[in-house]
């Protein structure tokens, strides 16, 4: 990176930090220095490291079914809480990982899409087709914040109300994807039109109620087949094992609360991510940048509840290729960088939220 491209990103950034009002951060062309700087500065960190892949999801999905089956079985309330906890933490952020897996390239990690769906998104109602072919159009220059973005909502411009509407629906969305799985899929098979419907509107992980997803095409339509049918077995086989008693029904009860309590967590974590100011209007990967949010170190919360990287969204706006182990260290250039970061970042993160150091 060169001295230049880093004066040119510093003046940009604090031309910026002059602005006197508060109104939402809008940008009308894209910042090339300060999007060619973040390029340049962490070329050397895009390739995934597979091990880190690996060790993370596996050793938070034991983590969080060693939870859920000890609060299953357990006789003591205190001790069944507190495997409650630890179950959704940790499934929370192996199923974080869906995130990750609509990012890497195909052959970055070989066969960790396949152990994810096995383990973690087909247990959980979750499989990645839900997100695959979604949140790529959240990224995407002429989409982003639009009514076509499945994942953005004007929130903050929003009824109050809406808020707490939001959360519900998160954490009953558990019981949507059994109905989802256990009883739509199955009856679409015989309806093209009930079929379109649920390809449409039940088939994606987004928040955007008028977004409707097309039908899938090529090999993609296939997993997403197959994923879908082994949802729809395991969907139908628990209902049935509760039905007959096999499945007690306090334990249907805790798996259900847990995975309600992932989805919620989730939710709270969306609530952070952006501004949510847009209007509707299309927006420069700029303007993108600043609508999002940056929850780095020194804190430490944040990196439970937005695990995975997603502390650092702003960052990933800019750079969405890059792995989430990268992020870190990509802040930490990015911010030496920039001499004037921290008198900038003094500010009310709702300046200029990308920049913020916690």
């Amino acid at each position: 990176m060169t001295r230049t491209s880093i004066l040119e990103l510093q003046r940009s950034v604090e031309a910026d930090s002059t602005r006197g009002d508060q109104t939402p951060v809008r940008a009308s062309g894209d910042d090339k220095a300060m999007l060619k700087a973040a390029a340049d500065l962490t070329r050397d960190l895009n390739v995934a490291r597979p091990g880190i892949y690996w060790a993370d999801m596996i050793g938070c999905a034991l983590l969080g079914y060693a939870g859920l089956f000890t609060a299953i079985f357990t006789s003591s309330a205190v001790v069944a809480t507190v495997a409650v906890v630890v179950a959704m933490l940790a499934l929370y952020r192996a199923g974080s990982f869906i995130h990750e897996l609509t990012h890497i390239k195909p052959n970055a990690v070989p066969g960790f899409r396949l152990v994810w769906n096995l383990i973690v998104g087909i247990p959980l109602l979750v499989p990645s087709f839900l997100y695959e072919g979604v949140h790529n159009q959240h990224h995407a220059k002429r989409y982003y914040g639009t009514v076509n973005d499945p994942e953005y909502l004007p929130l903050a411009l929003m009824k109050p109300w809406t808020l707490p509407v939001f959360l519900i629906a998160a954490a009953l969305a558990p019981i949507g994807m059994l109905i989802r799985f256990g009883i739509l899929a199955p009856l679409s098979l015989l309806s093209p039109k009930l079929r379109d419907t649920v390809v449409a509107k039940y088939s994606g992980l987004q928040i955007n109620p008028k977004f409707r997803r097309p039908q899938p095409e090529g090999d993609f339509r296939k997993q997403w087949l197959a994923m879908e049918i082994a949802c729809s077995v395991w969907a139908i086989s628990l209902l049935a094992m509760v039905a007959t008693g096999v499945v007690p029904v306090r334990a249907f009860l805790i798996f259900l609360g847990v995975a309600s309590g992932v989805m919620f967590l989730n939710q709270i974590r969306t609530l952070v991510a952006h501004l949510w100011e847009n209007d509707g209007e299309p927006m420069t990967v700029t303007a993108q940048f600043l609508d999002s949010v940056n929850v780095p170190p020194p804190g430490t919360l944040p990196a439970i509840w937005a695990p995975v990287g997603l502390r650092y969204h702003a960052l990933h706006h800019l750079l969405p290729g890059l792995p989430y182990h990268a992020l870190g260290e990509a802040h930490r250039r990015l911010c030496k960088a920039l001499d004037g970061i921290r008198s900038i970042t003094t500010r009310p993160i709702a300046a200029f939220p990308g920049w913020s150091d916690g």
